[in-house]
């Protein structure tokens, strides 16, 4: 032993401490044996290539029943409506963008989880595994999203079940009932029904809990969703009954629009209208030109609403309000026709009384005149025989030939005549008592007795009957269809 520790020297017993040193510095592990950490992604492709390699898995089967029946398979849905970013009133549909969500339950997709590691398989390919048949049967046009990829996935579950997730927008039919627009609701469904599977094999069924999810500040531009219900829609065709689901969204339109846009410069048109029946009856240029513009300015814009609805063979709220309205206006250029004919008769009538006027005149100076030498000769003639004294006793009296009638049997004619000649042709003057007066006098004739031309009463009339007929027709329109409004809400 000695020898050996002269024979490796100072040098050897260095090296032989640098080597205690580093299998000492060796990690614990490799004395305790314990292999590398498992790869799980290599597990989760093996488990895809173990329950969906080639001869295991046949997509073109449909899952069993409940329990491995022969029964239907269920199939679960649910959505999540993203946004809703149009409704057309013109070509009566839609446009929603969704999330729609299918789950069901395939055993033969059945895979260990590896104690908890796997929580699900992801998939991105949907002809890997049987998928429903589904489609929307009310659907216009559709199209899947594909940037950056396309968002769809499959996820599979350790105990078989399938869930499926798509994000798609659509456009659907919407029938539309207008009576009361714009004070309407209307409801937009959204149908999804299988296509070849009979309810005998395939059978949808809503999400238990909450199947129809919205996103919250849900915006629409003229309309508000105030909610939706979930129902079964099962169709029977000569084929066989086939399973449907649908959901009815409610919306309410939203009035203020209409109310700045349509009824208040509507309401702005028809009071403009009447100020023609302030204005003076001769003032035709005016009159006509208020007139005409207001009209087709009322013309244009119930022209323009009707351009955006559709030509339905009933009659909608809004054309009751721009007919009444468009009456109203072409009234108050009636109106001012009848005026303009009433003062051109009221002209020619006073023309006419002037004219009877002048002739009575000049009959009543003919007959003052005629009255006037009747009673000259005849004071003539009694002149006469007073100077004929006793020559003629024996002879008649004579008679002027001519006599006025109001002068017989008043021996004071010539006074009368000289005196009452100014009084034309009248008879002597007649007292008329004046009967009792009356208890309850017609206010509205003493009103209308202070204008004493047609035209001007006929204006008068239209500044207090056109705003008060316009009232009453706000008054029974509003409460008509709102209280309709209200009952269809209900």
């Amino acid at each position: 032993m000695a020898e050996a520790h002269s024979y490796l020297g100072p040098t050897g017993m260095v090296l032989i401490l640098l080597c205690v040193a580093q299998v000492t510095c060796l990690p614990s592990s490799l004395f305790r044996g314990n292999a590398p950490k498992p790869n799980y992604r290599e597990k989760e492709k093996q488990v895809l290539d173990q329950i969906l390699g080639p001869g295991r898995y046949d997509a073109r089967i449909r899952p069993s029943g409940v329990n491995g029946t022969d029964g239907p398979a269920i199939v679960h849905v649910n959505i999540f409506v993203r946004s809703i970013s149009k409704i057309d009133d013109v070509t009566m549909e839609y446009s929603v963008q969704l999330t729609f969500r299918e789950q069901w339950l395939d055993e033969r997709l059945k895979f260990g989880d590896l104690g908890g590691r796997l929580k699900y398989l992801t998939l991105t390919e949907a002809s890997r595994v049987w998928m429903p048949d589904l489609f929307f049967s009310n659907e216009k046009e559709g199209h899947f999203h594909n940037i950056i990829m396309p968002n769809v996935y499959i996820r599979i579950f350790p105990y078989g079940s399938v869930l499926y997730s798509i994000r798609i927008s659509l456009t659907l039919s919407c029938p539309m009932n207008l009576k009361l627009y714009p004070l309407d609701r209307q409801v937009c469904s959204l149908r999804m029904a299988s296509y070849g599977w009979t309810t005998d094999d395939l059978v949808f069924l809503w999400k238990d809990g909450d199947p129809v999810q919205v996103v919250k500040n849900l915006h629409l531009p003229r309309f508000t969703l105030e909610k939706f219900l979930t129902d079964y829609c099962n169709s029977k065709t000569n084929t066989g009954e086939y399973s449907c689901l649908k959901v009815d969204l409610l919306f309410k339109r939203e009035f203020s629009y209409y109310l700045i846009q349509i009824y208040i410069p509507c309401c702005m048109l028809v009071i403009v209208s009447w100020v023609s029946f302030w204005l003076d009856q001769g003032a035709v240029p005016a009159r006509v030109s208020l007139g005409v513009t207001t009209l087709l300015t009322m013309a244009t814009q119930t022209s323009g609403i009707n351009a955006s609805l559709p030509p339905v063979s009933y009659t909608k709220a809004i054309d009751v309000w721009t007919g009444v309205c468009l009456t109203f206006v072409f009234g108050a250029l009636l109106e001012f026709a009848l005026v303009n004919y009433a003062s051109r008769s009221d002209m020619h009538r006073e023309n006419m009384k002037k004219a009877r006027r002048q002739q009575r005149e000049c009959e009543q100076m003919e007959m003052h005149a005629a009255a006037v030498a009747a009673a000259e000769a005849a004071a003539a003639a009694a002149n006469m025989l007073e100077e004929g004294g006793p020559a003629g006793a024996n002879s008649f009296p004579m008679k002027p030939l001519v006599r006025h009638p109001h002068l017989h049997h008043h021996p004071d004619a010539t006074e009368k005549v000289g005196r009452g000649g100014g009084g034309g042709a009248g008879g002597p003057c007649e007292i008329h008592m004046a009967g009792p007066p009356s208890k309850r006098k017609n206010c509205c004739r003493t009103w209308l007795s202070k204008f004493p031309t047609r035209s001007k009463r006929i204006d008068v009339i239209s500044r207090i009957t056109f705003p008060l007929v316009f009232a009453l027709f706000n008054l029974v329109y509003w409460s008509t269809y709102l209280f309709r409004e209200e009952a269809e809400g209900e």
